[in-house]
């Protein structure tokens, strides 16, 4: 299935999308919530109603007149208020890169377990304008990634049982502004303010019976699911990244198990896999400037339409928009 977070009347209303409509769950059954914060903290009750739903909507039992025509609405992420945004570094390819590109070697620790950071749950948005203040413009940089959402509440999750608690698979752009990054992480603490301005989440959130066919198994010597889907982003119409998700070294299952050592996880926990190989600008301008010395960085600039398109989870559209605002920390 997939479930879409929109703006109604001032308020995020949930719906299933079917055929291009948006069927909200008033007509789905009297009982299902109208919002994903109240679907994920019922998530084991309500999805076997949600699958119901989506069968008579395919047989013409719920008229497709019930449905809003999904063009024109304004999509917030699937997860509009995420409990908490945790974001991986899952994907090897993008570490050796981005690694190489500092003239560091690789570094072996990435092999022994998976890490991740804490990102800011408040500045999560769907698809649409990315407002920058003018410091984020200093090198703005998307990043291509994967997120899941937790369904249920856990801790000390064993990976083995971790797949169990994920409700969907959704596009993300970690968005990054590089150069105060750049300048936060040489006092090894970070990132923090290249990062919290902003993460795009969305079209839609595609739960995992959705998704069967992809299913692949992980590296050899770990553990959880994997699925194959191609991934790329655009900007301004041309491709600039490819992957996979098949990619990723680390599962989402052996992530949610670090992070649930020791810790609650809830409904509305969201969890990026961390860039795939290929997908972010800082990584190809390294790998650029290392072929050729003469190689001309690329970086977001204001009016650049970014469209990140994930197999199987659909096209996520957003643009880069300059806040009125004229402050900067960097110049203060």
């Amino acid at each position: 299935m997939k479930l879409v977070s929109y703006l109604n009347d001032g308020h995020d209303q949930m719906a299933l999308l079917v055929n291009g409509l948006l069927f909200n769950m008033e007509f789905i059954h009297p009982d299902l919530p109208n919002n994903m914060s109240m679907l994920l903290n019922y998530w084991e009750d309500c999805i076997p109603i949600l699958k119901g739903g989506e069968i008579q909507v395919l047989e013409g039992k719920i008229s497709a007149s019930k449905g809003i025509p999904l063009a024109g609405m304004q999509l917030l992420s699937p997860v509009p208020f995420p409990a908490s945004c945790r974001d991986g570094y899952a994907f090897r390819q993008h570490v050796e890169a981005a690694r190489r590109s500092r003239h560091a070697s690789m570094i072996p620790e990435f092999d022994l377990y998976p890490v991740f950071y804490f990102t800011n749950h408040h500045s999560v948005q769907g698809q649409g304008p990315i407002v920058c203040m003018p410091d984020h413009l200093q090198r703005l940089d998307y990043e291509l990634e994967v997120a899941i959402v937790i369904c249920k509440y856990g801790r000390n999750i064993r990976a083995s049982d971790a797949d169990e608690y994920i409700g969907g698979l959704m596009i993300m752009n970690d968005m990054s502004a590089r150069e105060l990054q750049r300048q936060e992480m040489l006092l090894n603490l970070g990132p923090a303010k290249g990062k919290d301005f902003c993460t795009a989440l969305g079209p839609w959130l595609v739960t995992l019976d959705e998704l069967e066919q992809f299913e692949v198994s992980p590296k050899d010597g770990h553990a959880g699911k994997n699925w194959n889907l191609a991934m790329q982003c655009r900007v301004n119409g041309k491709t600039l990244s490819s992957g996979n998700l098949s990619d990723m070294h680390w599962t989402f299952a052996e992530i949610i198990e670090r992070a649930s050592y020791g810790v609650d996880l809830y409904p509305g926990d969201i969890i990026g896999s961390g860039t795939v190989g290929t997908g972010c600008l800082l990584e190809l301008n390294g790998t650029g400037k290392l072929n050729d010395p003469d190689y001309a960085e690329q970086w977001l600039q204001v009016g650049d339409e970014i469209e990140m398109e994930v197999e199987g989870l659909g096209v996520l559209q957003n643009s880069v928009v300059a806040d009125e605002d004229d402050f900067s920390i960097i110049t203060k």
